[in-house]
């Protein structure tokens, strides 16, 4: 079965090099083509992608509110968003995975990595390796840091479930959070979508950017 991907980029040539890109790539289908965020917003709604290769600065609408209106769809109709970026440390990316982005890949990033890419956020794999993802959220973290209290839903865990998002946070895998908190690969796996649940996220992403702005992880050269 083919990953539907919808591609919105306010700059024709690149659109149209993506969309032969995917279009040549076994296993991979364009779903649509839009040229601002509030198309994308609309095409996301009728063409049902698996996947939305999303540009960050579109005009009528950027990114990050097509990013939030995309991802406001019930879970069985959520795609996976993947931002489109020129910088990896940039805050407009930051508040794109806040709002539920799986991941980002820099516009210089060779095809077939792109490629790879999409067929891993499909399959619900993270993105982008945790060394970069942290170093992005470090970088901006401080500045939208919130109190524990000021994220209501984080009372709804279990002390269990907060000690999984800490190590969420830190970049730690499923494998590697059984293996420290000496639990089955499967119980990871059902307290991170408990947390998810509870907390209304849609990316591990997300919940890495929530761990950070709660307190739960301190920004420092290997996390608390």
């Amino acid at each position: 079965m083919s990953v539907r991907v919808l591609i919105a980029d306010d700059q024709a040539l690149i659109r149209a090099g993506l969309a032969a890109l995917f279009r040549a790539a076994p296993g991979l289908e364009v779903a649509g083509e839009a040229c601002d965020g509030a198309e994308a917003v609309t095409l996301a709604e009728h063409t049902r992608p698996d996947v939305v290769l999303m540009d960050i600065r579109m005009p009528v609408l950027d990114g990050i509110g097509a990013t939030r209106r995309i991802l406001a769809a019930p879970e069985e109709q959520r795609p996976h968003v993947v931002v489109l970026t020129t910088f990896d440390l940039d805050e407009y990316v930051y508040t794109a995975l806040g709002e539920g982005a799986s991941g980002f890949l820099l516009k210089d990033t060779p095809p077939e990595r792109i490629i790879s890419a999409i067929h891993a956020v499909a399959a619900g794999d993270i993105l982008i390796a945790p060394r970069i993802t942290h170093r992005l959220v470090e970088t901006y973290a401080l500045q939208h840091r919130a109190k524990e209290f000021a994220v209501p839903e984080l009372a709804e865990l279990t002390a269990r479930e907060k000690e999984v998002l800490r190590l969420v946070g830190n970049g730690l895998s499923n494998h590697q959070i059984a293996e420290r908190l000496v639990l089955s690969e499967a119980t990871v796996k059902t307290h991170v979508k408990r947390i998810m649940t509870k907390l209304r996220l849609s990316s591990r992403a997300q919940a890495v950017v929530v761990a950070y702005e709660s307190g739960l992880v301190v920004p420092g050269p290997r996390g608390q």
